[in-house]
């Protein structure tokens, strides 16, 4: 497999399990506390973002299997690994706020924006640099 189709086929699995760890994997109680302070908002925190990394994991080797793709332990590890920390730092909600402020999107805010500047950042930040990541090293 080249390294582009194989950027490719990691992406969309990136891509996938992203969603489901974010939507149909992510408790209400998570979605409640994981950007709040103390240990219930970091504890709801840790294990979504664990669920991203599991879920992340599990999609990769089903691609390795079903793919025929060989991925390399090192990025087989670190990748999703990146995913969880990254969607964590995001997930704290702050960082979009700020992005929100800096970029004078006050209006956007106010009307939901920040779900959609959330998963930007997450697909830009996490799921492109884990699919280079993986495809580079592999």
């Amino acid at each position: 497999m080249t390294t582009t189709a194989l950027f490719a086929a990691v992406f969309a699995l990136l891509y996938v399990a992203h969603h489901l760890s974010d939507y149909p994997l992510q408790t209400d109680h998570q979605a409640q506390h994981k950007a709040g302070h103390g240990r219930i908002g970091w504890r709801a925190l840790g294990a979504h973002a664990g669920t991203h990394v599991v879920t992340s994991l599990v999609l990769l080797m089903l691609g390795e299997w079903v793919l025929g793709f060989h991925l390399s332990p090192a990025a087989a590890v670190v990748a999703p690994l990146w995913l969880g920390v990254s969607h964590a730092a995001i997930d704290r909600r702050w960082p979009v706020a700020r992005w929100m402020v800096w970029a004078r999107q006050q209006g956007f805010a106010d009307h939901g924006g920040a779900a959609h500047v959330d998963q930007s950042a997450h697909l830009a930040l996490g799921v492109l640099p884990a699919a280079l990541l993986i495809a580079g090293l592999s």
